[in-house]
């Protein structure tokens, strides 16, 4: 493998300022993440104007790192590929500002990569490395704190070239960021998805409060903002606001409390209200997942994004029972990374498919293709 097979991917879509060099090989050199999460818990969620400032804070440190580790240089690179869209305007701005530059002094391809793209470009990298083949047409999961989306995704005319149509979203929030909300409304703070996850384990799921939305127009799409509501509804029915204060004090003064503490805290019926959310919100995921095999035909089920490491999820959609073969990357490859968007740009990279100085942050950018 040549030293010029080798990609640099950018990404600073939200909160997490990432480079990598991935060669086409789907070796990965390096893979730097530079999280904003201890800022941003602070405020309950993340704080787009800090977001970018944190950026321009870590981008040129993040992405020399990389290279050290990968042992390279930029003029050995065969692309600079940085994320486009979607995401926050500033953040991603931070990114393409610095991915043209590196392509200009070092004189090779940038190439913008859709965000969802990679997540999906993720599974397929994992794929890869172990010598198995995902079958297509497949269904495509991206599940995270920004995105709830169901793609049909279908093979291209070369490996990893892929053409998509959307067939559901979510309508409101997304379910990363139900969890998010379901855990600050019960005092767990924020993020809410890995704490939920651990402590649902020890919660006996019922059949309230939380309930799946019956959807009208598209039966596929999502909805998750129903679940904080229901959350806040139990929470002051029962008159639980001391209970959920102790758990705020704890979270103050505490930097991370283990889970021990955290169970301390939280009496049996509150562990049960996780367990059931927990439960219904994957009960939702996979009936719709279910009812979009069912209408495509699909062959595989490729699951990425943030909420892609949720237990429960996981082991759902990996039952035996379910009727085809359910395809997660690795954990530390389901957040957001740079490792996904130099995978997702090497079939761009074989097109000769570049991005010029034109290159411009695309927020609302979507998936499907032409």
């Amino acid at each position: 493998m040549t030293l010029n097979s080798r990609i640099l991917g950018i990404e600073t879509s939200c909160d997490e300022t990432a480079a990598a060099v991935v060669d086409a090989g789907g070796r990965v050199h390096s893979s730097v993440v530079s999280s904003q999460l201890d800022i941003h818990r602070l405020y309950g969620g993340v704080v787009p104007e800090l977001a970018s400032r944190e950026h321009l804070r870590n981008i040129v440190p993040v992405v020399r790192q990389a290279l050290r580790d990968a042992e390279i240089a930029y003029r050995d690179l065969a692309a600079v590929a940085v994320t486009e869209g979607p995401g926050l305007a500033g953040a991603l701005l931070v990114g393409i500002t610095y991915a043209k530059g590196v392509a200009f002094a070092a004189g090779i391809p940038l190439i913008g990569v859709n965000h969802l793209d990679g997540h999906i470009h993720a599974v397929l990298l994992d794929a890869m490395r172990e010598s198995r083949q995902i079958e297509f047409p497949a269904l495509a999961l991206i599940v995270s704190g920004g995105h709830t989306h169901l793609y049909l995704a279908e093979q291209g005319d070369a490996p990893g070239d892929l053409r998509y149509s959307l067939l559901a979203r979510t309508r409101d929030d997304a379910i990363g960021e139900a969890y998010d909300k379901v855990a600050v409304t019960l005092g767990f703070g924020y993020p809410g998805g890995p704490l939920i996850d651990k402590l649902a384990a020890y919660g006996t799921p019922r059949d309230e409060p939380f309930t799946i939305p019956s959807m009208k127009g598209n039966a596929l799409d999502f909805s998750f903002s129903g679940y904080k509501t229901a959350a806040i509804r139990w929470r002051d029915a029962r008159g639980l606001e001391p209970e959920v204060n102790a758990r705020r004090e704890l979270r103050e003064r505490e930097a991370a409390p283990s889970l021990e503490q955290w169970l301390a805290l939280t009496p049996q019926a509150t562990l049960d209200v996780l367990a059931s959310f927990q439960k219904t919100a994957v009960d939702n995921v996979e009936a719709n997942c279910l009812a979009a095999l069912e209408i495509t035909g699909a062959r595989s089920l490729i699951v990425s994004g943030g909420v892609a490491c949720n237990s429960a999820l996981r082991t759902r959609l990996r039952d035996s029972r379910f009727p085809v073969p359910a395809w997660f990357p690795e954990p530390v490859l389901s957040t957001d990374n740079a490792v996904m968007i130099a995978a997702a740009a090497f079939p761009r990279l074989a097109r000769k498919q570049f991005s010029g100085d034109s290159l411009n942050p695309q927020p609302a950018m979507r998936l499907e293709s032409a």
